[in-house]
C-alpha cells in the first residue's frame, strides 16, 4: 500500500500535475475569499443599512485583514518549516469552521451614539473575520509551497497569482449575476461553506506535495536575495495605494447615485482584479503604447468629469469612469509586476501590497470623511497618480523646463481665465469647455508632462472650489456629502448629487412656509398629507427627514416623530439659520437617529396612522427597506387602516414593480401615482409616489380622487431579505 502511494506521489511530482493542484487550489480558495465580501455585506445590510459609505468600510475591514493574513504566511514562511506551515495552516482552517454557515450573531443592534464605521468593523469580524483571515493567506502561502516542489517556473511563481485573481474576479460577477438571481442569501452561504470544507483537501494536498517536493531538491541552504530598500518598498505601497483608493472612490460615486447593493460593490472590484490578471503574467496582454494611451485617456476623462459642475452619473459616464479606472489602474499593477521581487522576498512583497491597498481603504473610509468637508480624495488621487505616471523618473534639463514651462502657460490660460471670472459665456458652460482642452491637452501632449501636470492641477483646483449657486453650508458626513445653496431666491439642501428639499427664501421669515418640489401640495405626497385622512390623522411617522418639509402640513394636536440615519440631515433641517420647516411647524418633534427599520423594530408599542417612506438618497435604492420583511415591519407599526406612503421616484429602477408584488404578499392594497407638473406649477417637482394599506376604506378617498390608480403584481416573487434581483427592475 506504501509503495503504491509513494507511486502516486511520484506521479504527481513529476511535473505534469504539480501546476494543476496547485492552481486549482489558489483558484478555489481566491473564489471563495471574494464570494464572502458581498456575501457577508448582504447578509449584513439588514442590521447596518444601505449606506454607499458600509461598503467602503466594509471594503477597509477585508483590506485590514488581509494585512495580517500576508504577514501570518510571510513569517510563517520566513520560520517554520513547509510540515510546521501546513500542520499550523490546517489547524486554523479547522478553527475557521465553527464560524460556518456565516451569520449575524442574535441580538446584534447599533447605536446611534456609536461611530458607523467602528460598529461596521466590529459586526464584520465577529461574523467573517477568522474564515476570511485563512483565506486570505493563502495566495501567498501557496505561490511559497510551490516554489518549493519543483514543478515548471518554481522560481518564479508569480504566476499563479494571476490565477489566484482570475478565481477572484468569476467568484464576484457570479455572486450578482448567478447566486442572487438563482439563490437566497442562505442557501448561497451553505454553497460557500460546502467550498470552504473542500478547500481543506486541497490545501492538504498541496502541502504535502511541497513537503515532498521540497525533501527531493538537493539539501543546500536557500539563498534569500535582500530585503528591498525603503525607497522600493514604498514605490510597492504607493502602486498599490493609488488604486485601491480609486476603486473605492469608484464605487462610492456610483454606489450614492444609482445604487448600494452587490452588483454596483463588484464591478469596481471585478475590473480592479482583472488588471491583476492582466498584468501578473510573463506574457502581458497590452504593450507599453497601449498602457501609455489607457493612462492618459483615463487621466483624461477624470479630469473633465472632477472639473464639470454637474456629474450626475448615467449609464454612459459609468462606462467612462470604470473605463477610465480600469487605464490607470492596469499602469499601476503592470508597474508592480515589473517590479515584483526574487521569490524568496514574495511573502514580503504581497504584504506589502496589502498594506498599501489597506491604506487606500484607510484613506476613503476614515480619513478622508473626517478631515474634508467635500468628495477631494478623488482628486488628490488623480493627482498623485499624475505625480507618479506622467513625470515619472524622467530628468529634466533647464531646456526642457523652459520649453514646457511656456507650453504650460498656453494651456493654463484658459483656466486661469476661468477663475477669474473673464470667461464671458455661461458659467457651467465655461467650466465644461475648460474640462475639454485639459482632456485634449493630456491626449495630445502626453511626452511633454510639465504642461499637462499645470493644467490638471488647475482642473483639480477650480473644479474643487467651484460651486454652483452660493454656498452657505458645506459639511460631510459617514453617509455622504451635505451642502445648502442659494440660487434664483432657493434655498437648497443637495446631499450627493441629488436635491432633498428646498424652500423659498421669502419663506424664512414666514411662521408656515410652503412645502416644495416633491413635498408640494399638489404633488402626490403632498395630497396624501392634505386629505381628510391625514388631516384628522393622530400620529405621523415619517422616515428620511432631508429638510422637514413634510412638517409644515402637520396639524394642531397631531403628533409627528422623525426618522433619520444621518446626525448631520437633521442638524441641518434645525437650524433655522438654513431652514425653518421643523422649528416653525413641528418643534417638539423627535428625531430618533439610526437605521428607519432596526428603530422601529425595537420600538414594540409605537403604532401611526400614517408612515411615510421617503428615504432614497440620490437615485440609490434602499434594498432592505424594501422587501417583504420591511414592509411587513412598517404595516405593522400602523395602526388600523392605517396608510403607508412610498416615495419611490428614480431614474434607474422601476420600483413600483417590487412594491406591487410585497403588497400582494403581505395582504396590502395598492395605488399609484407618477406626477410629471404638466401644469408647470412653481416650486413642484414631478414624482412618482405608492400608497398602501391593509384596509380598501382607508384608500376610498383616494379612489375618488381618479389620479390615483390600482397596482398590480406581475406575480412575480417579492423582494426578501434573502432574495433581491435588482436587474429585473432596472428601466
Amino acid at each position: 500500500m506504501d509503495q503504491i502511494r509513494n507511486k502516486s506521489l511520484d506521479g504527481i511530482l513529476s511535473g505534469r500535475y504539480i501546476p494543476v493542484l496547485f492552481t486549482l487550489t489558489i483558484f478555489l480558495s481566491a473564489s471563495l475569499l471574494f464570494f464572502v465580501q458581498p456575501l457577508f455585506a448582504k447578509i449584513a445590510l439588514p442590521q447596518i443599512g444601505g449606506a454607499p459609505a458600509v461598503w467602503t468600510t466594509a471594503m477597509l475591514f477585508f483590506q485590514t485583514v488581509l494585512i495580517a493574513g500576508y504577514a501570518y504566511a510571510h513569517f510563517s514562511t520566513r520560520y517554520l518549516p513547509v510540515v510546521g506551515q501546513m500542520g499550523l495552516h490546517i489547524a486554523l482552517w479547522a478553527v475557521a469552521l465553527f464560524f460556518l454557515p456565516l451569520s449575524i450573531r442574535t441580538g446584534v443592534s447599533f447605536d446611534a451614539d456609536t461611530p458607523v464605521a467602528l460598529q461596521t468593523l466590529l459586526l464584520f469580524a465577529a461574523g467573517v473575520g477568522v474564515p476570511f483571515a485563512v483565506l486570505s493567506a493563502n495566495a501567498p502561502l501557496i505561490q511559497s509551497w510551490y516554489s518549493k516542489t519543483g514543478g515548471p517556473s518554481a522560481h518564479d511563481p508569480y504566476f499563479l497569482y494571476g490565477a489566484s485573481n482570475l478565481g477572484s474576479l468569476g467568484a464576484l460577477l457570479a455572486f450578482p449575476l448567478v447566486a442572487e438571481p438563482l439563490l437566497g442569501v442562505s442557501q448561497i452561504g451553505v454553497v460557500w461553506a460546502v467550498g470552504f470544507v473542500l478547500l481543506g483537501g486541497f490545501l492538504f494536498s498541496s502541502g504535502m506535495v511541497a513537503r515532498r517536493g521540497g525533501a527531493n531538491q538537493p539539501a543546500e541552504r536557500e539563498q534569500r536575495a535582500a530585503r528591498p530598500g525603503l525607497r522600493t518598498t514604498a514605490y510597492w505601497l504607493f502602486l498599490a495605494f493609488i488604486p485601491s483608493s480609486l476603486m473605492l472612490s469608484v464605487t462610492a460615486k456610483i454606489s450614492r447615485d444609482i445604487g448600494s447593493f452587490p452588483l454596483i460593490w463588484v464591478v469596481p472590484l471585478a475590473i480592479y482584479l482583472l488588471t491583476f490578471v492582466l498584468t501578473f503574467t510573463n506574457r502581458p496582454l497590452f504593450g507599453k503604447d497601449a498602457l501609455r494611451w489607457m493612462l492618459v485617456g483615463g487621466m483624461a476623462f477624470f479630469c473633465y468629469f472632477l472639473t464639470t459642475t454637474v456629474n450626475t452619473l448615467t449609464w454612459v459616464s459609468v462606462g467612462l469612469l470604470v473605463a477610465s479606472f480600469f487605464g490607470i489602474t492596469m499602469v499601476a499593477h503592470s508597474a508592480l509586476y515589473a517590479a515584483r521581487p526574487d521569490k524568496s522576498q514574495l511573502t514580503y512583497f504581497y504584504m506589502m501590497m496589502s498594506i498599501g491597498g489597506a491604506l487606500g481603504g484607510l484613506f476613503n473610509s476614515i480619513i478622508a470623511p473626517t478631515i474634508f468637508d467635500d468628495l477631494y480624495e478623488t482628486r488628490i488621487i488623480v493627482f498623485l497618480a499624475l505625480a507618479l505616471f506622467l513625470v515619472g523618473g524622467r530628468k529634466w534639463s533647464v531646456r526642457d523646463i523652459a520649453i514646457d514651462g511656456i507650453f504650460a502657460v498656453v494651456v493654463v490660460t484658459p483656466f486661469v481665465a476661468v477663475a477669474l471670472g473673464l470667461w464671458g459665456a455661461d458659467i457651467s458652460f465655461a467650466y465644461r469647455i475648460s474640462a475639454g482642452l485639459i482632456a485634449f491637452a493630456i491626449l495630445v501632449t502626453h511626452m511633454i508632462r510639465l504642461p499637462v501636470i499645470g493644467a490638471a492641477i488647475v482642473a483639480l483646483v477650480l473644479g474643487a472650489t467651484y460651486n454652483h449657486g452660493d454656498v452657505i453650508f458645506k459639511d460631510r458626513s459617514f453617509f455622504g456629502t451635505h451642502q445648502v445653496i442659494e440660487v434664483d431666491g432657493m434655498r437648497l439642501y443637495v446631499n450627493g448629487s441629488t436635491l432633498h428639499g428646498a424652500q423659498s427664501i421669502e419663506d424664512l421669515e414666514k411662521s408656515r412656509p410652503r412645502p416644495m418640489n416633491y413635498y408640494h401640495a399638489a404633488a402626490p405626497m403632498g395630497q396624501v398629507m392634505m386629505s381628510d385622512f391625514a388631516q384628522n390623522a393622530k400620529d405621523i411617522g415619517i422616515v428620511g427627514l432631508g429638510v422637514g418639509s413634510l412638517a409644515c402640513f402637520a396639524q394642531p394636536g397631531q403628533t409627528w416623530q422623525f426618522y433619520e440615519i444621518d446626525a448631520l440631515v437633521d442638524q441641518v433641517a434645525r437650524n433655522s439659520s438654513l431652514f425653518t420647516f421643523v422649528n416653525n411647524c413641528t418643534p417638539d418633534a423627535p428625531t430618533h437617529l439610526g437605521d428607519a427599520r432596526i428603530v422601529l423594530e425595537q420600538q414594540k408599542d409605537v403604532r401611526y396612522d400614517i408612515i411615510v417612506i421617503d428615504a432614497f438618497s440620490s437615485d440609490a435604492i434602499p434594498v432592505h427597506l424594501s422587501t417583504n420583511e420591511a414592509i411587513a415591519l412598517f404595516r405593522d407599526r400602523l395602526k388600523p387602516g392605517g396608510l403607508l406612503l412610498l416615495h419611490i421616484s428614480n431614474r434607474y429602477y422601476n420600483m413600483s414593480v417590487p412594491m406591487a408584488r410585497v403588497a400582494d404578499e403581505i395582504g396590502m392594497h395598492i395605488r399609484f401615482q407618477e406626477f410629471a407638473n404638466a401644469d408647470n406649477l412653481p416650486g413642484a417637482a414631478s414624482s412618482r409616489v405608492v400608497l398602501m394599506s391593509v384596509d380598501p376604506q382607508s384608500l376610498a378617498e383616494f379612489d375618488a380622487d381618479g389620479r390615483w390608480r390600482v397596482l398590480e403584481s406581475d406575480g412575480e416573487p417579492a423582494w426578501t431579505d434573502e432574495y433581491a434581483n435588482i436587474l429585473s427592475v432596472m428601466r
